[in-house]
């Protein structure tokens, strides 16, 4: 239940990214990702040993999970390599996603300590562990357009005692 209570917080949360992302195709990649966290949360709600999906019975598919690795793949070609980590932020949409992104590896956490206990699919703990990386991506994609990646700054704030 924690695990489907955070996809839940997960979906609020892209939900008010969406009132700042501006572009449309990143919204559509956002309403798609919105209604499979529906199905994610069926498919968490319904463990066991059958994974097939059915008319009835949600299941997270490989080919969910190979669609979020595309749009991966497609969303970091637009984008600079990392040269050192970054500070969520960016504007106020990449903020959200940060924050969504965050929410789901909570949510990642829950679910891989549940399926110590319950069978779940495996697709689903790929599908929810592909997701935070999709997220991640799409915060720098949009930040990119909102004024572009807060670098971390290691030490920024220290002061070195000389003793």
């Amino acid at each position: 239940m924690a695990a489907i209570g955070d996809v839940d917080e997960a979906n609020s949360a892209i939900g008010i990214a969406l009132l700042h992302v501006r572009e449309e195709r990143h919204r559509a990649i956002l309403r798609n990702i919105q209604n499979e966290l529906f199905d994610l949360g069926a498919d968490l709600a319904t463990p066991g040993e059958d994974f097939t999906p059915g008319e009835m019975i949600l299941r997270i598919t490989a080919s969910q999970v190979e669609r979020l690795e595309r749009e991966i793949d497609a969303m970091n070609e637009a984008l600079e390599p990392l040269r050192s980590f970054i500070l969520p932020g960016g504007g106020a949409g990449a903020a959200h996603l940060h924050l969504a992104r965050a929410i789901v590896r909570r949510a990642e956490r829950m679910a891989v300590a549940a399926s110590g206990r319950a069978g779940l699919n495996p697709q689903a703990l790929v599908y929810i562990n592909r997701l935070s990386d999709h997220l991640f991506v799409l915060a720098r994609l949009v930040a990119k357009s909102e004024g572009g990646d807060i670098m971390w700054q290691p030490g920024a704030t220290r002061k070195v005692d000389p003793d």
